[in-house]
């Protein structure tokens, strides 16, 4: 069962009086996330990933097109929606002169949380995201990791079954991002939520997504794993070979070799399938009498591919 369903949805902007424009902000986007999911967008500054995930959190309307989100109709039956998923943006604010733990029970008295069940909840999430040394501090005074922890604990207020996360480790020191990645994963791990998140690191996107949809100027033009997305594009793994004699003219017309350079003695074949190709090479090195002196197989970088896609 899907946790969202839209199809070609349609987003423009207009601004300006005396001179209208129009900003098509999403040009007929389609996107199916089954439950219990983490699915990344990637794209440059302007795809169109923050309109999206605004649209499915409620937030915009979209000009045309269906968009269901948890079996609900995100235009005629957003109220009913609302109440089970939450957002978190990279980029959060609340009132500076509150406390840690008031910021998270002001948003749980939202939802109708009050009394015992408000603090159980309150509590919960303060040791779920860390902030337990950080109870009575005042929002002005946290640095920008705790605030998105603060961030991370008021979505979760609602035990949403939907999370949205917008660029959750923005500016975060690689300890604590590598931290919030792991709340993240915690929480589809133990509590089945489904998640959708924006980033442009592409370490975060491999390690917690199953599906990566790229995006670029209102557009899905990829979508996969990111396995996938590599071989979608051509990038190949790279079979790099040291060998003696080291030049041998036939590698680069090999069967599943789409490219080969040399590079400080190393022969670096470019194959569709390392698995499959690398036996297969080393059979046809060995019967030409070649040495193979040394072997190493690397996968290209997604942000090899994200360089690729966003030209």
């Amino acid at each position: 069962m899907l946790a969202i369903d839209a199809r070609d949805v349609v987003k423009t902007f207009r601004s300006g009086w005396f001179r209208p424009r129009e900003t098509r902000a999403l040009q007929g986007v389609s996107l199916a996330v089954p439950r219990g999911a983490i699915v990344g967008l990637l794209g440059p500054n302007g795809a169109g990933k923050t309109t999206l995930l605004s649209i499915l959190a409620t937030l915009l309307t979209p000009d045309s097109g269906r968009v269901t989100v948890l079996g609900h109709d995100v235009t005629r039956e957003a109220g009913a929606l609302r109440r089970r998923l939450n957002m978190a943006s990279g980029r959060p604010s609340f009132l500076w002169s509150l406390r840690v733990g008031e910021i998270i029970a002001f948003y749980g008295r939202l939802y109708g949380l009050s009394g015992s069940t408000l603090r159980r909840r309150v509590d919960a999430l303060i040791e779920l995201c860390e902030l337990g040394p950080y109870r009575r501090a005042p929002y002005s005074e946290l640095s920008t990791g705790l605030k998105q922890r603060v961030a991370l604990a008021k979505s979760l207020v609602n035990d949403p079954e939907l999370l949205f996360l917008d660029e959750p480790t923005l500016g975060l020191d690689p300890d604590v991002a590598g931290r919030m990645r792991e709340h993240i994963a915690r929480l589809r791990r133990e509590q089945g939520i489904t998640i959708v998140l924006t980033t442009h690191y592409m370490r975060e996107a491999e390690e917690l997504c199953d599906e990566i949809e790229f995006i670029k100027g209102g557009r899905i033009l990829a979508r996969g794993t990111s396995g996938e997305l590599k071989r979608q594009i051509g990038l190949g793994e790279v079979v790099a070979l040291k060998l003696d004699p080291p030049r041998v003219a036939w590698l680069g017309e090999a069967p599943g070799v789409l490219r080969c350079a040399e590079a400080d003695g190393w022969v670096e074949c470019t194959v569709d399938d390392a698995e499959k190709r690398l036996p297969e090479l080393l059979r046809a090195l060995h019967a030409e009498g070649v040495i193979v002196r040394n072997v190493r197989v690397s996968e290209p970088e997604l942000e090899e591919v994200f360089v690729e896609l966003a030209k």
